[in-house]
């Protein structure tokens, strides 16, 4: 028997995530609480950016925070629960999402 394949992808989390993080540094106040919630300065966050764990992370602090979910689903085209599937794909997942 065939496994059944999901539509999402690992490639299109990371893809997605990348997208959140420019989501983020888009605008100052945006970035600022990241970097402050993530103990990160940017220089560590530009290092990291490639990391799928810390892509993880990013998607993890977006889907914490209703606002910027909807906010960035929005500008994004993409379905809020979307975005929660495609958190799976990337290392740290939990399953309370």
């Amino acid at each position: 028997m065939k496994p059944v394949s999901s539509p999402e992808s690992a490639e299109e989390a990371e893809i997605i995530a990348l997208n959140a993080l420019g989501f983020l540094a888009s605008e100052p106040e945006r970035l600022q609480r990241f970097m402050d919630l993530a103990g990160m300065p940017v220089e560590a966050i530009r290092a990291n950016a490639a990391d799928t764990a810390f892509l993880g992370g990013v998607l993890d602090y977006i889907l914490s925070d209703q606002t910027l979910l909807l906010m960035f689903a929005e500008e994004h085209g993409l379905k809020p629960e979307h975005i929660v599937r495609i958190r799976r794909k990337l290392p740290g997942a939990s399953l309370d999402f």
